[in-house]
């Protein structure tokens, strides 16, 4: 009986400091949450771009699209011009997001005045 008590304490202490280790996924992290995140949130944001209207208030397009990546407030002939920057357009696999795969979005007065390069590069 004494023996039998040993083994159980020597089987309790064994495994009381044996570790377990439990793989969940395919060996790549979240990898491939973080990059579906990313391409949803772009979608999005796209999506979001494309259906805007001249005339739409700040105060909107932040409630929707919430924080850019970029903002940059500025004076223009007397007004204030805010540009949002928000990304739309994956170019480096760096994790990283640059002002070249964001659209800007530029207001002046709190309204929006124009999108896209050619609106920004005209401020």
């Amino acid at each position: 009986m004494k023996t039998f008590v040993k083994l159980l304490t020597v089987a309790a202490v064994v495994s009381s400091l044996s570790g377990c280790v439990v793989a969940v996924g395919n060996g790549e992290g979240d990898w491939d949450d973080n990059d579906s995140n990313w391409k949803k949130e772009q979608q999005a944001n796209l999506n979001y771009i494309n259906g805007l209207t001249l005339g739409a208030p700040i105060s909107a397009v932040r409630g929707s699209l919430g924080s850019p990546a970029f903002v940059e407030t500025f004076q223009r002939q007397g007004e204030a011009v805010e540009v949002l920057f928000y990304r739309t357009n994956h170019r480096h696999s760096d994790g990283e997001t640059s002002k070249d795969e964001c659209t800007p979005l530029v207001f002046k007065k709190g309204v929006l005045v124009g999108w896209g390069e050619k609106a920004y590069q005209s401020m």
